[in-house]
Parts: structure tokens; C-alpha cells; sequence
């Protein structure tokens, strides 16, 4: 994370898997982090999520060498960002942020089953509505997948 502005040990806030769900609309089977830690208010945050061996895309992604889709890892990056941006909105109930882009995708690493990963991000810039986060995923200090991407915050 040497690239990263921040190195900010102590976290603003720490939401659990219920407070998440307060601010972003995803649920089971889509909801892809378990614990997001607020580092910066609406700029920087990392979330956490262990993929176990009973994930339902497993069975097909692929059977006999199983690995979690990066589309997937994307989607936990975005919703970290989504989780630490809807955390700062004033009045989040009737706001939404969804997807817009996704550039600069690499995919470093496989993740496998029972890896625990750490998904870092943090705001590149904003404008008006429009916010682009730059986000990293780790498995222990090993970077596995990076992304920039940026979501548009709209009325529900």
C-alpha cells in the first residue's frame, strides 16, 4: 500500500456487516464485504471479506481449480468505496451510489477458497455527484487484483 496518500493506523470508524447494510443496497448472495473500516470520511476506507469454499460461484468458476471471479473482487472494491462514500452522505436514505466505470483492472494473483482479503480504496477525486476511487485488493500484504472506478451518487 506504499502508493497509497494515507497512512493512517487508526480508523475514524469500524461498521459491522449490519451498518453496512444501512448504507449500501446489496444483500446475500451479492454482498461481498463483512467488516469496513473508515479511515478518512467519505475519502479513504478498507473492508474485509474471507471467500470460503461454499461460495456459490465456485461450482462453476471452475470446478476443479477453483477461484473467486475478479469481476467479484471489483464489485468488493466498489463496494467499499460505495459503504465509505454513503457513510459521509447527510441524508444516505435517499441517495444511492451506483457503478459507472471501471479502468486500469489488473488482476495480479488468484484468489483462492479461504483466502481472507483486504480491500483498500481511496478517493482519486470528485465532481458534483461523481466520485472516482483508486482501490487494491490484498491477500496477507500480497497485492492480488488493483482498479480505478468510479460510481455516480443518485436519488433512490
Amino acid at each position: 500500500m506504499e502508493d497509497f496518500k494515507y497512512k493512517i493506523k487508526q480508523f475514524m470508524m469500524i461498521l459491522n456487516i449490519d451498518q453496512i447494510k444501512k448504507l449500501i443496497p446489496h444483500r446475500k448472495p451479492f454482498l461481498f464485504i463483512e467488516e469496513c473500516k473508515i479511515i478518512e470520511k467519505g475519502k479513504v476506507g478498507e473492508s474485509f471479506r474471507t471467500f470460503y469454499e461454499s461460495e456459490y460461484f465456485f461450482e462453476g468458476h471452475f470446478p476443479e481449480n477453483p477461484i473467486v471471479p475478479g469481476v467479484v473482487i471489483i464489485e468488493s472494491m466498489a463496494q467499499t468505496a460505495g459503504v465509505v462514500v454513503s457513510e459521509n452522505l447527510v441524508n444516505n436514505n435517499d441517495q444511492s451510489v451506483l457503478f459507472m466505470s471501471i479502468n486500469k483492472a489488473k488482476f495480479r494473483k488468484p484468489v483462492l477458497p479461504n483466502y481472507k482479503i483486504k480491500f483498500y480504496v481511496e478517493l482519486i477525486n470528485n465532481i458534483k455527484n461523481v466520485y472516482k476511487f483508486m482501490g487494491k485488493a490484498y491477500h496477507n500484504e500480497s497485492l492480488v487484483a488493483e482498479s480505478e472506478f468510479s460510481a455516480m451518487i443518485t436519488s433512490k
